[in-house]
């Protein structure tokens, strides 16, 4: 489970944002303060930090460079009511990776939250290592036990979809549009279940890929015997 930090004092705001980004993938983590945050930081397990610049007990532009100086820092959206040019700017050049301004629109705030964690799996998930398997996907190097195993540009894309979310089924429509990002509605749904059979076979996979019937497919957490 993802778990999104919220820093801001106002309470009322900070419970509006906990109700509204609320759902079962997200653990939604509210702090007042920077001291709180920064403790909350230190058990490891924040994938997004929502954090505005005006705090009780100091500027969240500290807080900022303290999370982008570690080796493998945490998105960060600045959500705050400074709004001119200089604020932003300022903030972007802190290392924030986004910049919302109060007030703002709650589905425009979900949808940026869902594109930073998207991007922060991307960058923290290159290597898989799942029982006999390991998947380097920044090196493009695919391995069972100590055998090779060569696949496709789109056969990569089902694999990465699948691996990056072990235990959930992704469905059909879900897994054409982001396969074949350059023309998904013209692609035959057939392609899908071809792609979905080779890689069964290359990998000798089919105790961890799954069909779901009616929805689509799942790399499975545990493996029929």
């Amino acid at each position: 489970m993802k778990q999104v930090l919220i820093v801001e004092d106002d309470r009322n705001l900070s419970r509006g944002l906990c109700l509204a980004l609320k759902n079962q993938e997200l653990q939604i983590v509210p702090c007042f303060d920077l001291k709180s945050a920064r403790e909350q930081l230190a058990c490891g397990m924040t994938g997004l930090v929502l954090l505005d610049i005006n705090l009780p007990d100091g500027s969240g532009l500290e807080l900022l460079r303290e999370i982008k100086t570690v080796s493998n820092p945490v998105p960060v959206i600045l959500l705050t009511a400074n709004d001119t040019e200089m604020d932003v700017v300022m903030g972007l050049e802190h290392g924030a990776d986004d910049y919302i301004t109060k007030p703002f629109s709650l589905a425009i705030l979900r949808a940026r939250v869902k594109a930073q964690l998207r991007r922060g799996i991307a960058q923290a998930s290159k290597v898989f290592v799942i029982g006999s398997y390991r998947f380097d996907f920044e090196q493009m190097t695919f391995f069972k036990s100590d055998t090779a195993v060569e696949l496709s540009k789109t056969e990569q894309k089902l694999l990465r979809l699948l691996v990056e979310n072990q235990g959930v089924t992704i469905s059909r429509a879900v897994l054409l549009e982001r396969i074949w990002t350059d023309g998904a509605d013209f692609v035959d749904e057939n392609a899908l279940s071809v792609t979905v059979k080779r890689l069964r076979d290359k990998l000798d996979a089919a105790r961890y890929i799954k069909t779901v019937y009616g929805l689509g497919y799942v790399w499975a957490v545990k493996q029929d015997d």
